[in-house]
């Protein structure tokens, strides 16, 4: 998963990109770049961390143009280097072109090898790169008509935002995986993977990139195409909504907040347990724990404290502190929770040995009894399109029954969402989400492991 922006038609084009991966950090934290366009050529600057970390007054000062793209990433395919941070630009015979991904491409290996075998060289090892050499590969074509050529090679999930010396391009996958969306502020048009990073500099939301739409932004305006290829069916990821995006968000048309608010109720409708507080896992449970409590009628308490400044890798003492990771993040609040039956609100169990080290801490703390609701179905099948799950020996719902995975993670009570009740909400005409990690029904073919 990634977040990208893009910005079209403002002076200050890089420094509202800069704000957006801001906005989207949550999105990745392992790498961020900007490419930004000037009518004559791009410039580019990467690095790896924090965005805060990255982009420095001098750099931005480097980044001259009217036109940027910009990418925060989070490694579903590729390993964690530089060479990897987007956005990747190349200066090909047709000139100068940038590309962002948020997505991932399940027959890029395959792709890759038919173009190494041509000649096509990699400087990569992310799938994303496939699209700049079946761009540079195609015949003697306008730029639009050469993406949509890739387009149609590749299958998986892409939303992606291309960058001319004085063009902006966007393009979501006929399935819609990804949300992307256009802003608007005054004759500045701005492309997000989520409405938040429109907010953070007041781009009113004018509505979402369609599935399968090609948008062009040049000095003639703004021009829709579409994609050839019509599935019989979208496959919007559901896990925007349990997990990824963030709350303040409207994602597919809805709120991501008010989602994981209906979830929560859901789990306290269907089920309940007898309990004297409810407490979230910090932060992606929060709002789902808010639902619970709202419908039980509980006290909802943050019987668990998050440290927010932690980052990607910390140093860990010579002489094992046990759970030492877990007591890094999190904290149990002993007077909240000492003598209480307390219900725990997450938003899934992967693998679970994290949850197994937060219930052992929930009861060093004095909770009589600890009873755990997800606000999911259980995680069996790993995901292709984005979100980089564990293959599917490590998914401990793959192998394990309910009451063996309660056994193992050591609580009272431990239910999930059904995949019914994860879509309690009305569903618009036409609407379909994937649910393969859940299910197994992948929307398109794929290697399974």
């Amino acid at each position: 998963m990634c977040g990208i922006v893009g910005v079209y038609n403002s002076e200050e084009a890089a420094n509202l990109v800069y704000l957006g991966l801001y906005a989207l950090q949550h999105r990745g934290q392992e790498s961020a770049g900007i490419a930004t366009g000037d009518g004559k050529q791009i410039r580019q600057f990467r690095g790896m961390g924090l965005v805060a970390d990255i982009f420095s007054e001098d750099v931005m000062k480097k980044l001259p143009g009217h036109c940027a793209i910009g990418h925060t990433r989070y490694a579903t395919s590729g390993e964690t280097v530089l060479c990897n941070a987007q956005p990747f630009v190349m200066n090909y015979a047709k000139g100068w072109l940038a590309i962002a991904h948020n997505g991932n491409l399940t027959n890029a290996t395959k792709l890759r090898k038919e173009l190494e075998a041509g000649g096509s060289i990699f400087q990569s090892s992310m799938d994303s790169e496939v699209f700049m050499h079946l761009i540079a590969n195609e015949p003697e074509r306008s730029l639009k008509d050469r993406i949509i050529s890739a387009c149609q090679d590749v299958e998986g999930a892409y939303s992606l935002l291309f960058l001319g010396e004085d063009l902006m391009i966007a393009v979501r996958d006929p399935y819609g995986w990804r949300p992307l969306v256009i802003g608007k502020k005054g004759d500045t048009y701005v492309v997000a993977s989520e409405t938040c990073a429109l907010d953070l500099f007041g781009a009113t939301f004018e509505r979402a990139v369609e599935p399968g739409e090609v948008i062009i932004w040049n000095k003639e305006g703004m021009k829709s195409y579409m994609l050839p290829t019509k599935p019989a069916r979208r496959a919007q990821c559901v896990f925007e909504y349990i997990y990824f995006a963030r709350p303040d968000s409207d994602v597919f048309g809805r709120n991501v907040y008010q989602m994981r608010v209906g979830y929560g109720k859901e789990l306290a409708k269907k089920h309940p347990t007898k309990a004297d507080i409810v407490i979230p896992v910090p932060d992606s449970g929060v709002p789902a724990a808010i639902g619970y409590a709202a419908e039980a009628g509980l006290p909802f308490q943050m019987g668990l404290i998050r440290n927010h400044y932690v980052g990607r890798t910390f140093i860990e003492p010579q002489q094992s502190i046990r759970n030492f990771g877990v007591k890094l993040k999190l904290n149990p609040v002993r007077e909240i929770l000492k003598d209480k039956r307390v219900v725990v609100v997450d938003d899934s169990i992967v693998r679970g040995t994290t949850c197994k080290k937060i219930v052992g801490m929930l009861r060093r703390a004095g909770a009589k009894e600890i009873h755990m609701r997800i606000s999911a179905p259980p995680t069996k099948w790993p995901c292709y399109y984005g979100i980089d799950t564990p293959t599917r020996e490590e998914l401990i719902a793959a192998s394990h029954s309910i009451e063996e995975t309660c056994k193992f993670i050591g609580a009272d009570s431990l239910e999930y969402l059904t995949e019914d009740e994860l879509f309690w909400f009305d569903k618009k005409p036409g609407e379909w989400f994937c649910d393969a990690c859940f299910t197994g029904n992948y929307p398109t073919p794929v290697d399974i492991k």
